[in-house]
């Protein structure tokens, strides 16, 4: 509904993810710009160091738990039996019950061959063919027009910052949960941690992304169960091409009036009349697209 507010949504406010810096702007004069900050956020699976995230520094038990997800090293029945964060180290540790599949393989892999180049890519790519989206899913268009006028306007680090990404779980016309970061591969974890953790169901959800829909995108999407997958941005071929494979639907350019749907038409219903709409106003939202958009 239009009073509620996300589960999670940015907090514009918060001076421990930005700096305030003084420069000069195009006609020389003095000018003080709000910049984001990044930090490097070590990630561990038992005593196992995965990767190092460079992030801004919020939810890091969401990203840790959402990354090792998306990239399949952690599976559905996988117990965690803690999640601890160390500010201090900068580094979090997911504990499990027992020693993951990912752990053993990679022990495997260097064992037998001495590299584990391709362990990761190919056990993601072998969860992405077995996963079948939900066919009967829908999306009305009135939903999309709802959804991106709120997202676009709601406040965010985004529109106090800029060079940030944003990407929100959706349930029909309602943000859920809304998460930033400097890469869009950090929010779309940020959310799957936040589900996983939080036992929220694919059901009945869809996820929109301000960046590119690129294959990244679309694997994690299908990965977490996700059937629409919504961004005002474009596509990338190898993003659609995933998308019609997985038989999700993919829509993309959505601004204003308009979008551009390139995979999983079927599960789209036409019930707003997009002259009603109008077009995007000037000034508005997030007000440009960014080089890194």
């Amino acid at each position: 509904m239009e009073g509620e507010r996300p589960a999670i949504s940015p907090n514009p406010d918060d001076g421990r993810l930005y700096e305030t810096l003084r420069g000069l702007d195009q006609e020389g004069k003095p000018v003080e710009a709000a910049v984001i900050n990044e930090r490097p956020l070590a990630i561990y699976l038992n005593g196992t160091e995965i990767v190092t995230a460079m992030t801004i520094g919020d939810y890091p038990e969401y990203l840790a738990v959402g990354y090792l997800l998306n990239q399949n090293m952690l599976s559905e029945r996988d117990h965690i039996r803690a999640v601890e964060f160390d500010a201090e180290a900068e580094a979090v540790v997911v504990r499990t019950d027992r020693v993951s599949d990912f752990e053993q393989k990679m022990r495997k892999r260097i064992r037998t061959s001495g590299c584990a180049m391709g362990t990761v890519f190919g056990d993601v790519m072998e969860k992405f063919d077995t996963v079948k989206l939900d066919p009967g899913a829908e999306l009305r268009t009135s939903w999309l027009y709802a959804l991106a006028k709120r997202i676009n306007t709601m406040p965010s680090l985004y529109l106090k910052t800029g060079a940030i990404h944003g990407c929100v779980l959706c349930e029909r016309d309602r943000p859920l949960v809304y998460m930033e970061d400097v890469g869009r591969h950090n929010a779309v974890d940020k959310i799957a941690g936040y589900m996983f953790m939080n036992g929220v169901p694919a059901v009945g959800k869809s996820f929109y992304t301000t960046g590119r829909l690129t294959s990244e995108m679309v694997i994690k999407t299908v990965q977490m169960g996700i059937p629409i997958l919504m961004s005002r941005s474009g596509f990338t071929a190898w993003g659609v091409d995933l998308a019609r494979r997985a038989d999700l639907t993919l829509i993309g350019r959505a601004r204003g009036r308009r979008f551009l749907a390139l995979a999983g038409e079927h599960r789209i219903v036409f019930d707003a009349d997009p002259s009603a709409v109008g077009d995007e106003p000037k000034g508005v939202g997030r007000k440009s697209a960014e080089p890194d958009d």
